[in-house]
């Protein structure tokens, strides 16, 4: 029995090193996992989906992205009323969250138009980040965000744009104000749900906020080495 037990769990380790291998080398961006994993997500467009999996890939290539299995993206194209952070598990291929989250009380509306690298300008931000260590602050258990790009997100630690939970992000506030309350720039979700993302996300995992401005879809180094490889597919 106990060689028999050995080669199971040798077999089980063997399959999960070449699943996290297949999504960590050629595969994060191919047409059957963009088609699989947007299935799951109603609301997200493949071709951001898409682009977010290759921007983790570059930066998970340079060292930049610990935890390869998961990835974050939020749409910042959709308005704050509809589920717009997707959590995704890339071995497993499974949509772990859809939720809502507020962006930046200057950023707009329901729908965002500006964005800010700036302290002060109560803004959101674009582009990749990678999730730190989770704190305990003003507005309870967070997590620390570590922007990625010069330029575009790279003052987020010093500007404490972090991941928590917000009572304004709820479907109440939806209905008194329609749309979500608004945060200082930080990525707000709902109360019940923060500690739980939380968790599931700490730890050095990507998270790629999106929206089509095209001064950072020009010159972000990720964003460009994304489409550059989405470009070469299609040929």
């Amino acid at each position: 029995m106990f060689p028999l037990k050995r080669l199971i769990t040798g077999i089980a380790i063997l399959l999960a090193f070449t699943a996290a291998s297949d999504i960590g080398a050629a595969e994060p961006s191919s047409d059957k996992l963009v088609k699989s994993l947007a299935r799951q997500a109603p609301g997200l467009r493949s071709d951001v989906l898409k682009m977010a999996l290759r921007a983790a890939q570059t930066a998970a290539e340079r060292g930049l992205v610990q935890q390869r299995d998961l990835l974050t993206v939020i749409d910042y194209s959709l308005p704050s009323t509809q589920p717009r952070l997707f959590v995704f598990d890339l071995v497993a291929r499974k949509l772990l969250f859809r939720e809502l989250v507020a962006h930046g009380r200057n950023s707009g509306d329901n729908v965002p138009s500006f964005f800010s690298n700036s302290s002060g300008s109560l803004a959101s931000s674009l582009g990749l980040f990678v999730t730190a260590d989770p704190y305990i602050g003003g507005n309870g258990y967070s997590l620390r965000l570590r922007g990625l790009e010069e330029g575009i997100n790279d003052m987020a630690w010093d500007r404490a744009i972090v991941m928590h939970g917000a009572a304004y992000v709820s479907q109440a506030a939806i209905k008194i104000l329609g749309r979500l309350g608004r945060s200082w720039g930080c990525p707000a979700v709902r109360p019940e749900i923060a500690h739980k993302i939380i968790d599931t996300l700490r730890g050095g995992s990507a998270v790629f906020a999106y929206y089509p401005e095209k001064s950072w879809l020009a010159t972000s180094a990720f964003v460009r080495s994304a489409t550059s490889s989405q470009r070469a597919a299609a040929r």
